[in-house]
């Protein structure tokens, strides 16, 4: 049983982490902020496993994010912990964003660039499928209840750890190298691709590297600089770079 927990929890922390790498390099950095371009083929692997893993829509986390920058702590802000309280955004931040995401008004006007190809109609608009094929895929390799099990450990950690945590605590607490109300968090950024430095993002959204002191790890950037050693990824200039 020892064993079976162990293979059940290590299966969560990597789709944890297949969750958040997407999110932050293909969701974030490429389709938001478009800090990067990434190869046709490469941009369907990272969509592909979103599907499978968290069921979110592009066009839908797009345009909530986008919004979020546009209105940033201030009235309009999807998900602000100086206007609904910091436990609000802590803790319910997944509502927060499913309220945005169903208005087709904010869809539309903050992602009207995303376009829907083949494959979103066909496959990837489906994300409660994808949701529903990724805990039957896991349930069919590891048993019903340790799939069940590794699939709840990973939709905890992913929605009400992880994510909520980028616009509930770095709105909070943390340091600052830039003057905006966003703050940085170097363990959060360790599990979170990155995402923890968020200050020096909202510094420069169109930075592919979130990292810019030393001391700072953005987990995501190494694997940006590969896809683009392998040509698969064309970056935006990085924070050093437009500040130089």
């Amino acid at each position: 049983m020892l064993v079976s927990f162990l293979v059940s929890l290590t299966t969560a922390i990597i789709l944890i982490q297949v969750a958040v790498f997407g999110t932050t390099i293909f969701l974030h950095r490429t389709a938001t902020h478009r800090a990067l371009v990434l190869h046709p083929a490469v941009a369907w692997v990272f969509r592909f496993s979103l599907w499978l893993t968290t069921g979110l829509s592009t066009k839908e986390w797009v345009a909530v994010h986008r919004k979020h920058h546009a209105f940033t702590d201030e009235e309009g802000d999807p998900h602000s912990p100086y206007l609904m309280g910091f436990w609000s955004v802590q803790l319910g931040n997944v509502f927060h964003y499913l309220k945005e995401a169903r208005n087709q008004e904010v869809v539309e006007k903050y992602a009207r660039d995303i376009k829907d190809d083949w494959w979103e109609r066909t496959l990837f608009r489906h994300g409660t499928a994808g949701l529903l094929i990724g805990i039957v895929l896991l349930c069919a390799i590891l048993g019903i209840g340790w799939g069940l099990l590794a699939a709840g450990i990973h939709a905890t950690m992913y929605v009400f750890v992880l994510s909520s945590s980028i616009n509930g605590l770095c709105h909070a607490v943390g340091y600052k190298n830039f003057d905006n109300t966003a703050t940085n968090l170097r363990v959060l950024a360790l599990v979170t691709g990155g995402e923890g430095l968020h200050n020096n993002h909202h510094g420069f959204p169109r930075s592919p590297k979130f990292s810019w002191r030393t001391s700072e790890i953005d987990p995501a950037w190494p694997i940006i600089k590969l896809l683009v050693r392998l040509k698969l990824a064309t970056p935006s200039k990085t924070i050093e770079e437009v500040a130089a």
